[in-house]
């Protein structure tokens, strides 16, 4: 067993839910901290869409595992070496965006897991062994355990195919990408709206069948939130960190504006 425990993966397999806090402009060491700080478990670092650098994700990463939070690398769609360089300089997880097939799932699989189970390439002393780990086999066997593999399910397509890719060995769960599920819907926004209920229902079903995991992104309201995770989502990212930024920085600006507007007003 490597020294740094995915926790992540205990809680998921404990039936708990796992939040994940968004990275999208924070990149500083102090990233892994401040989720902990803030109640969650993983925190989503976005090299699809953020601002990262390799040296970015390691520092983030190797930073965040003593804090017990487990650092997982959303990759562009198809960049396996992202994810296999990720998992070589701290990561514990890798979110691939845009899985549509179970082709596409099984090549990932393949990936991301060491020999029997894949066909991933040792790169020599591991960040979850803290860089001491003992011989290459009980590592490589241990390491397969703790890595968290999602595929994100973002089109009609995906959704339609959701049972052929949870059932594949090697993928733990299928996160379901919200917001661009509703663009490829063409409702682009309507997070509650039916079809995505349906999408939810039967994606859901799928991960149950095959014991595997469900996760969501893109819905942030309270409401909706609770009403997936109702339906099943455990694996859950929160928000991001300009979202957070963004409102809590608001807030204090509106009540001190407020407090200016008073004092005019006296």
């Amino acid at each position: 067993m490597p020294l740094v425990e995915n926790a992540t993966i205990r809680k998921l397999r404990a039936g708990e839910l796992a939040l994940g806090f968004g990275l999208h402009h924070l990149r500083t060491a102090a990233a892994g901290m401040i989720a902990a700080a803030t109640g969650h478990d993983w925190i989503f670092i976005d090299v699809e869409h953020g601002a990262f650098s390799q040296d970015d994700v390691a520092q983030i990463c190797i930073a965040a595992l003593p804090t017990g939070i487990t650092p997982i690398v959303r990759i562009c769609a198809g960049a396996i070496d992202e994810g296999t360089r990720a998992l070589d300089n701290g990561a514990a997880g890798v979110i691939v965006p845009h899985v549509d097939t179970v082709d596409q799932a099984r090549r990932i699989a393949s990936a991301f897991r060491y020999p029997p189970l894949g066909s991933r390439s040792w790169g020599g002393p591991s960040a979850l062994f803290g860089y001491k780990p003992p011989g290459a086999a009980e590592a490589q066997a241990a390491i397969n355990q703790e890595i968290l593999v999602v595929a994100m399910v973002e089109s009609p397509g995906g959704v339609a195919n959701a049972a052929g890719i949870a059932a594949v060995d090697g993928i733990d769960g299928l996160l379901i990408g919200t917001s661009d599920l509703t663009a490829e819907m063409g409702i682009s926004g309507q997070i509650l709206h039916p079809r995505v209920e349906e999408a939810y229902r039967s994606v859901g079903a799928a991960c149950r069948k095959a014991g595997k995991f469900l996760g969501m992104g893109g819905v942030y309201e309270p409401d909706a939130m609770k009403h997936y995770a109702d339906l099943g989502a455990q694996f859950i990212l929160t928000g991001s960190d300009h979202a957070y930024m963004l409102a809590g920085a608001s807030l204090k600006s509106a009540s001190l504006r407020k407090l200016e507007a008073d004092r005019k007003a006296g």
